[in-house]
C-alpha cells in the first residue's frame, strides 16, 4: 500500500508533466489562400461594359424615340390643319346662299310667293303662281345706277399731226455740215462755198 503522503506528490508531478506537454504545444498559423484578382477585375470590366453599352442603347432607343415622337406631331399638325381647310370648304360649299346662286345659274327660281304641304293632310296652303324671273326673289341687290353727272361722256380732242425734222448724222469721221474750223470763225459749209466762188 502507498502511503497518503505519496498521493499529493504524484498529481503534483502529473499536473507538472502536463503543464510541460501544454506548454510545448504551438498553435501553427493558417495559411490564408489568395484568390486570383484576374477573373475578379474580369468580371467588373464585363459589367462596367455592360452598364455603358446597355446606356447607349437606351439612350438612342429614346432619340429615335422621341424623332419618331416629332415627326409623328408634325404630320398630325398637318393632318389638323388639312382638316380645318376641308371643313372651311365644305361649309363653303353647303352655304345657302351659294347654294341657291348655283341653282339660278342652272335655270331655277325662287318663287316670290311660296305655297305650303301639309304632310299630315297632304293639302296646300297659298296662292299658287308661275316663278318667273321677273317677280322671282333676287339673291344680291342689283347694281347701283350710276347718275350721268358721274359718268360724263368721253371727250375726243383731235391733235394735229407735227412735222418731223430729220437730221443727217454724219459718217464715223466727217463733222457736220454747220461744224466751225478750229481757229477760224466759219463754218464748213461757208469754207466750201468759198472754195467754189473761187474756182
Amino acid at each position: 500500500m502507498s502511503s497518503p503522503a505519496l498521493q499529493p506528490r504524484t498529481r503534483v508531478s502529473r499536473l507538472a508533466q502536463e503543464a510541460v506537454d501544454k506548454a510545448r504545444l504551438s498553435v501553427v498559423p493558417r495559411v490564408r489562400s489568395r484568390a486570383p484578382r484576374v477573373p475578379f477585375v474580369t468580371l467588373v470590366s464585363l459589367v462596367l461594359v455592360a452598364g455603358i453599352v446597355g446606356l447607349l442603347l437606351f439612350n438612342t432607343s429614346m432619340q429615335q424615340a422621341s424623332f419618331a415622337a416629332s415627326s409623328l406631331q408634325s404630320e398630325a399638325d398637318t393632318l389638323a390643319a388639312r382638316e380645318q381647310t376641308l371643313r372651311m370648304e365644305l361649309d363653303e360649299l353647303r352655304n345657302p346662299q351659294r347654294v341657291a346662286q348655283a341653282a339660278q345659274s342652272m335655270g331655277m327660281v325662287i318663287p316670290a310667293a311660296p305655297v305650303f304641304l301639309d304632310l299630315a293632310t297632304g293639302k296646300t296652303s297659298g296662292v299658287r303662281t308661275p316663278a318667273t324671273r321677273e317677280n322671282a326673289i333676287q339673291l344680291l341687290p342689283p347694281a347701283p345706277v350710276i347718275p350721268a353727272v358721274l359718268a360724263p361722256e368721253p371727250t375726243i380732242v383731235e391733235v394735229p399731226p407735227t412735222t418731223e425734222t430729220t437730221t443727217e448724222t454724219p459718217a464715223a469721221g466727217e463733222q457736220p455740215a454747220d461744224a466751225k474750223l478750229p481757229g477760224t470763225g466759219k463754218n464748213k459749209q461757208g469754207n466750201k462755198q468759198g472754195k467754189n466762188r473761187n474756182r
